[in-house]
């Protein structure tokens, strides 16, 4: 049967490989361009990109069209963080009840796996070495250039989708250009490195497998996901400028090897050979990007065209293929009536966006800072045992994110409610002493309830 119905996914990525597949279950013939060449028929290495967490809202979105299963096949459960402070003692923090964890997944493999994903179960055409030098949104036309071989070509559909990320090609040269179409990048003031911890000789892996490890040091962190083959993404996150704790502070092969030494120490006897390692992965920034409306005419944009965030929540893949989820339901709300979906798109999961970004700067601070703090890991084993007492009345924050579909503009708002309540309870004298009392978990109620 011919299909009459047609769209075009800028960007073979995690969200438009997806999306394709939605699309096609719903009767549409999908063509993907992307700009870069096949990754498949390139060597993946495990560290090329930061490792990424797979929770509740990705899973949900890939199980609802059947294709949740190809990803679990190379997708590893950590069920909590484990810190290791300068002594090398290990702290043990369980992510949420037993059992739930979340998923490490490498970039490039999962990229792989979803553009295989979008040719077989969506029936995609994905053309590669294809670059965007603009469209006409409300045409339905976006203008390409074959990289190769330098021709330029124009395309046509019923409807267009930018998942093409952070630096969006359509929304950089359509959207911006479009009267009163907001904008906005902020960096933040730390860059990344990454760094590939090797499996033991024997293939083993040199850390528990199924945690997500932290260094956390004040300003700045360590953090180590696993691979499937025994290795770990390592990934240091630290401003690029002040102390000798910054990266412009670490240009030579004996800094870098002093810094590891001394910052962390039980990693560096795991790889004593990280000065020689350091220059394997580019140093990069990180920023997070706004933008309103996410859609003009007939093309919108998804995942991190629409919304790029900072990796400290685990949650940008997870948000871009909830886009995926809410857009379908508005297909079907609508009946495919195009403009309705947009609009209602735009204005429904912006809040969503803009608290996710909200939520992932937060749980860096978090993550770097409070994770090795007594005082904060004693309050999540109040929430944890009040959650469990009364789990129809308080869901913490991280498991409203991680493991619920609860939206994220709602998670950020009682999340903030949480934490007033419970620095009320912190502030009591005898909290240390008295912290599982009946009292206590009454003091909570009540305050809930007023």
């Amino acid at each position: 049967m011919e299909q009459s119905k047609s769209a075009i996914i800028v960007g073979a990525g995690l969200v438009g490989s997806l999306w394709a597949v939605y699309l096609s279950k719903a009767g549409y013939k999908v063509t993907i361009y992307e700009r870069r060449p096949d990754i498949r028929k390139a060597e993946i290495s495990a560290g090329k990109s930061i490792n990424l967490a797979l929770s509740k809202r990705g899973w949900t979105a890939l199980d609802a069209v059947g294709v949740g299963d190809e990803i679990r096949k190379i997708a590893i459960p950590m069920y909590g963080r484990i810190m290791h402070d300068l002594e090398g003692n290990l702290t043990h923090q369980p992510y949420g009840k037993e059992g739930e964890a979340i998923y490490s997944v490498s970039r490039g493999g999962v990229n792989a796996r979803m553009m295989d994903i979008a040719e077989e179960y969506g029936n995609a055409e994905i053309h590669y070495n294809i670059e965007c030098t603009g469209a006409d949104t409300k045409a339905g036309v976006v203008h390409l250039k074959n990289k190769t071989t330098g021709e330029a070509f124009s395309a046509e559909a019923d409807v267009i989708f930018a998942a093409d990320g952070a630096f969006s090609a359509v929304r950089y040269n359509a959207f911006q250009k479009i009267d009163r179409f907001n904008f906005s990048q902020h960096y933040i003031a730390d860059g990344y490195r990454e760094i590939l911890l090797p499996a033991n000789e024997d293939g083993s892996y040199p850390l528990d497998k199924n945690a997500l490890h932290i260094w956390p040091r004040g300003r700045f962190m360590l953090i180590a996901l696993a691979n499937e083959d025994g290795s770990f993404t390592c990934t240091l996150f630290m401003p690029y400028d002040g102390d000798e704790n910054s990266f412009n502070q670490l240009k030579s092969k004996e800094a870098v090897d002093r810094f590891f030494k001394t910052t962390f120490p039980d990693f560096y006897d795991m790889m004593p050979n990280i000065a020689d390692a350091w220059e394997d992965h580019p140093l990069s920034s990180l920023a997070i990007m706004r933008s309103y409306p996410w859609h003009d005419g007939k093309v919108a944009l998804m995942g991190d065209a629409a919304h790029a965030t900072v990796p400290f929540y685990g949650q940008g893949m997870n948000g871009g293929f909830e886009d995926c989820t809410v857009l379908a339901e508005l297909m079907r709300k609508h009946n495919e009536n195009w403009d309705a979906v947009f609009e209602e798109y735009s204005e429904v999961r912006k809040p969503d966006g803009d608290a996710l970004q909200d939520l992932s700067l937060h749980n860096y601070y978090v993550m770097r800072d409070y994770v090795a703090d007594p005082k904060f890991l004693l309050q999540k084993k109040i929430e944890a045992k009040f959650s469990e007492l009364y789990p129809d009345k308080w869901l913490p924050l991280y498991s409203q994110v991680t493991f619920s579909n609860i939206r994220y503009s709602e998670a950020l708002q009682s999340g903030k409610r949480q934490d007033d309540i419970m620095k009320q309870v912190m502030d009591r004298p005898d909290i240390e002493s008295n912290w599982d009392s009946d009292e206590v978990m009454q003091r909570i109620l009540e305050k809930i309830e007023a």
